[in-house]
């Protein structure tokens, strides 16, 4: 019985064709140490598939040796240094500013929002009531006005009021306003 001589499928490189197809030389490609798909012979075959996984894994261990592994083998992030000091930045960066806050509170350029409405509706309570009792003083004092024109000044009077007393409610829109137009000037 004869056996037929096993031929090399028309994909197979031996090594010097496959080296010479990655552009190397043959020693380098046999320090890649890449398995052959056959060997006929005294010559070893390979394909392009087994060199690219070769390659594959071999950068697959070398990236799994450059990553730090923590005590219970997780990986450690190796950007975690730069993350750490970005975050201690934001963190100085935020107090620094609370501290500028705090130094021009103290030298009685700032106030609260809060203290601001507290001022503004004591003030307007205040305006209100003196304009609450305008036109009975008016008339004590002018005795020769004519009612029709007390009339129109507590007419006056009573919007203007109304407009003092809603003062301590409307100061948190009166705030939107101002931040949306001094965001306005920035942009």
């Amino acid at each position: 019985m004869t056996r037929s001589k096993p031929t090399p499928e028309p994909h197979w490189l031996n090594r010097k064709q496959m080296a010479a197809s990655l552009g190397i030389s043959v020693q380098a490609f046999d320090r890649w140490a890449v398995e052959p798909v056959a060997r006929i012979g005294r010559e070893k075959f390979f394909d392009c598939g087994s060199v690219l996984q070769t390659k594959l894994a071999e950068l697959e261990a070398k990236h799994q040796q450059q990553q730090p592994a923590g005590a219970d083998g997780e990986v450690i992030d190796p950007l975690l240094e730069y993350r750490r000091a970005q975050e201690e930045y934001r963190l100085t960066r935020a107090r620094r500013e609370a501290q500028e806050i705090k130094n021009e509170r103290d030298r009685g350029k700032l106030v609260p929002t809060t203290f601001a409405i507290f001022s503004l509706s004591r003030l307007a309570a205040e305006v209100a009531t003196i304009l609450d009792t305008l036109p009975m003083t008016m008339r004590r004092r002018h005795p020769d006005l004519e009612p029709r024109h007390l009339d129109s000044l507590a007419r006056e009077i009573a919007k203007a009021r109304n407009v003092a007393a809603g003062l301590g409610e409307n100061v948190h829109q009166h705030v939107e306003e101002f931040l949306a137009l001094e965001s306005g000037k920035e942009g």
